[in-house]
């Protein structure tokens, strides 16, 4: 439990058919969309925290929270928004030492949750889930574990056993963040044959190719790209073109780009930028990273310098050029989200409970307050329905 603590606490002291489109269909044509928040129940939180946001003005409003969850931090939702996934981010689980998975069915007209299952994940404080392009599995970074696992996705939402998972090896040179390895994401490439996994304590990237059919992980010609030692590689993106691919490294706060060969999987890095201000000085970690949905800016977020960094992005070599940094109007930028319209940008503020939305200038890639904030408790993900 403590290095679950030390990862958290480090820088703070059923088929819908027709029926289903239809609701979606009625809910983008009102202007309002559902947001569900990831929290840590450690503290005020009561579990997943839901939301309508208003799409022509950016606020929300908190209409049903689902309780009964330990730990729900990282959120995934399955394409065709019938079913959620949460990692239970915790290094015991039914006494043993593993953190969990829930399922849980979506009401597609409220948002409501309704808990269908839940696994052990393999391995301590897992923090990263995502959906992979069949919606047949779940694939699961564990951060104490320092390693990565997949589950099938059973015909009514739920989880079976587990199909594989994958040990990380090694160590890196910051001893009290690196020692050992520290799955911190996993992340799967357009076409839904390789995956990657960037791992903190050790610099690297770890790169695999993935079975749809039967969700296992093989090793890929490449077996990883390397980061700066010590950088601490934490979340990975692709360019929506899939030419590029971007880490965000949280122990030295910098941005690594990669030239992407979707053949073979393999990364080759051409950047490394820093997400925070010349001349800055104080203590900051990194966090989360996101293209607008046109491709032309690139956020991240900055722990401790308390903004977002925002990035112009060259289309046909991938370079990025430094725009502004935008304050989070809060403490503890952990994730973001930009929403389907590319309007907004929400921010949760885990230290100081709550989620901005900022304005995305739709030219410039700058950011404004929009004036609305909601109050959630350890805010940690967020995800749109």
């Amino acid at each position: 439990m403590l290095k679950d603590r030390s990862r958290r606490d480090f820088i703070m002291a059923g088929g819908l058919g027709a029926v289903g489109v239809l609701v979606q269909r009625q809910k983008s044509q009102n202007g309002q969309r559902i947001l569900y928040v990831g929290t840590y129940t450690s503290g005020k939180s009561e579990g997943i925290y839901i939301f309508t946001f208003n799409e022509s003005t950016g606020e929300l409003i908190h209409s049903n929270t689902a309780k009964g969850v330990t730990e729900p931090s990282f959120l995934a939702i399955d394409g065709k928004g019938r079913f959620l996934y949460s990692v239970n981010e915790t290094t015991e689980f039914k006494g043993k030492p593993t953190g969990a998975l829930s399922a849980f069915s979506i009401d597609r007209n409220t948002g409501a949750l309704s808990l269908l299952n839940q696994r052990a994940s393999l391995g301590g404080s897992p923090c990263h889930v995502i959906v992979d392009a069949t919606a047949r599995f779940v694939l699961v970074a564990n951060y104490t574990g320092g390693n990565v696992s997949v589950f099938p996705i059973r015909a009514d939402g739920s989880l079976g056993e587990a199909t594989d998972s994958v040990q990380h090896q090694g160590a890196g040179p910051n001893k009290e963040r690196q020692e050992g390895p520290h799955a911190h994401c996993v992340m799967l490439d357009k076409s839904n044959r390789y995956a990657f996994a960037a791992d903190l304590g050790l610099d690297k990237v770890m790169i695999y190719r993935f079975d749809e059919k039967i969700g296992k992980l093989t090793p890929a010609n490449q077996k990883w790209a390397q980061v700066k030692p010590g950088a601490g590689p934490r979340h990975l993106v692709f360019h929506p073109n899939g030419k590029f691919a971007y880490v965000i490294n949280e122990l030295d706060s910098t941005l690594t780009a990669f030239n992407y060969d979707s053949a073979n999987g393999a990364l080759n890095s051409t950047e490394t930028v820093s997400t925070l201000p010349q001349g800055y000085s104080g203590t900051s970690y990194c966090a989360d990273l996101h293209f607008s949905p046109s491709g032309k800016f690139l956020y991240g977020s900055d722990r401790g310098h308390n903004s977002i960094v925002v990035f112009g992005v060259d289309g046909e070599t991938g370079k990025l050029t430094y725009i502004e940094h935008a304050s989070t109007q809060g403490k503890t930028p952990r994730n973001f989200t930009i929403d389907p319209t590319g309007r907004f940008l929400l921010v949760a503020n885990q230290q100081s409970d709550t989620v901005v939305t900022l304005q995305i200038d739709q030219s410039t890639g700058r950011l404004k307050p929009t004036g609305y904030m909601a109050e959630v408790p350890t805010p940690v993900c967020l995800k749109f329905l």
